[in-house]
């Protein structure tokens, strides 16, 4: 059926990053002692300490304490808040937090955090449990920065087309416990920083803001990413001035490569998106298809990636280059939306597949859905949208056309108008976004039945199908 393979693709996808499938992989106990990869410290006079923040941060807690039990003395966990009802957990405490803009209990988590990583010791073993979404949930601005200052001028930035590295390079320059400065808190023993990365390149110094990680930017480095992007006018007088500071010494620099309070850490990734597009990789090639992937690293602005990506798959559908049909083309990474119309609504996944579907306007023969790993595409309630030559005959038949809701940033009201929105509520994951292309497709040559779209135009066009 039509539904259920497309169905199984965003399953699949999700089910790649899943914290409870891949940690017990990765970490360890055998006979008191803890294996990290190829790490081992054991835990002979010592505790087990947690700390950790992210929207796979409450899954990655809950298979921790299947792994390691009563042994975790102490820990805390900031999840966002709209995720507390998923999970339970006895010995790590749950934190709901503010996303992607701060808020109190972000604060709390990280002055929770803190106090918990200063009191291991060097028998003691601390575990960061970080990923993506992080950095929003866990903060302590420097002084004399409030949490509104803060909130605000992380809002300038979410809306100014700034990748997520530039974000976050903002961010460790204005917190007490982001861009490594978490291990300047702690004496443990050992510090495993276990990571899933929602980061383009999966440089872990980006992810959630790199608490466990050196860091390689600076003070000079946040000055000119807000002067690129026009902002350093617009924020407050106190972060200027925190900036400022740093640029003339008044305030450390984050911990860098090769400074020895790295020595005792070490940090892993378990999961990324690459990973889920070789998993997807292997399910399509055994189901016939040709598969390309192109790169788990997209940025740029979402509409103009979409554009790129039609006329990839139209060349491959016209010319057989760089691949006959029938063929999947997939990629992954994390496109940004310039909010140029305030009012409207979507996010990136449905912002690009709506520019796709405006470039290869009524080709039959193509459908391409882009999802957000976590369940949630930009501030809406979809985990991103799917497009194919149906969704274009009836949006036709209705007299519109894609243009104005790209010109307005409204995705989410064309998907909601004509079908194709994917609804996964939030995963517990955090891979960032995965987008699949077929062209010619085997299992999908016919389309009679959109399987995310919500009757939302009547019976005419109706499809009573919703994947939840």
């Amino acid at each position: 059926m039509v539904e259920e393979y497309i169905r199984e693709l965003v399953q699949l996808g999700i089910r790649s990053g899943d914290p409870r499938h891949i940690l017990p992989q990765y970490l360890r106990l055998i006979d008191n002692c803890v294996y990290f990869g190829m790490d081992k410290f054991c835990l002979d006079k010592g505790r087990v300490y947690v700390v950790g923040a992210g929207k796979a941060s409450g899954s990655m807690a809950v298979a921790l304490e299947d792994i390691m039990g009563d042994l975790i003395e102490e820990g805390v966990v900031s999840i966002p808040s709209y995720m507390m009802d998923q999970y339970k957990t006895r010995r790590i405490e749950l934190i709901g937090a503010g996303h992607p803009v701060p808020d109190e209990n972000s604060i709390r988590a990280a002055e929770k955090m803190m106090d918990i990583a200063g009191k291991a010791d060097e028998n003691d073993l601390l575990i960061a449990l970080i990923s993506g979404g992080g950095s929003a949930l866990m903060e302590k601005p420097l002084e004399p920065i409030t949490l509104e200052e803060l909130r605000y001028t992380t809002k300038l930035l979410l809306n100014s087309g700034a990748d997520i590295r530039e974000i976050n390079i903002v961010r460790k320059h204005l917190s007490m416990v982001k861009g490594g400065r978490l291990v300047e808190k702690t004496r443990a023993g050992r510090v495993y920083g276990i990571l899933i990365s929602d980061v383009p390149g999966d440089y872990p110094e980006y992810i959630a803001s790199g608490p466990t990680v050196p860091d390689p930017s600076t003070y000079r480095d946040a000055v000119s990413i807000l002067k690129r992007y026009k902002l350093w006018d617009k924020i407050p007088g106190s972060v200027r001035r925190v900036l400022e500071e740093g640029l003339r010494g008044g305030i450390p620099e984050t911990p860098k490569p090769g400074d020895p309070v790295f020595n005792r850490v070490v940090n892993k990734i378990i999961a990324s998106n690459l990973m889920a597009l070789e998993k997807l990789g292997e399910k399509l090639r055994r189901d016939g298809y040709k598969v390309l992937i192109l790169t788990s690293r997209i940025e740029g602005e979402s509409r103009e990636v979409g554009k790129a990506l039609a006329s990839i798959a139209l060349e491959a559908q016209d010319k057989g280059y760089p691949a006959n049909p029938p063929l999947a083309i997939l990629v992954g990474g994390e496109t940004t939306v310039t909010v140029r119309k305030s009012g409207g609504r979507g996010g990136r996944c449905q912002e690009l597949v709506l520019s796709l579907l405006a470039s290869i306007r009524d080709r039959e023969g193509i459908v391409a859905l882009s999802y957000d790993t976590d369940g949630i595409d930009g501030l809406s309630d979809v985990a991103g949208a799917y497009v194919d030559h149906n969704i274009w005959l009836r949006m036709i038949d209705a007299g519109d056309n894609p243009y104005r809701y790209l010109d307005e940033n409204n995705s989410y009201e064309f998907f909601k108008r004509y079908g194709g929105h994917i609804f996964t509520g939030p995963t517990g994951t955090n891979i960032n976004t995965i987008t699949i292309i077929l062209v010619n497709p085997r299992a999908l040559r016919s389309l009679p039945k959109d399987p995310f779209a919500i009757p939302r135009i009547g019976p005419k066009h109706g499809y009573p199908y919703q994947y939840t």
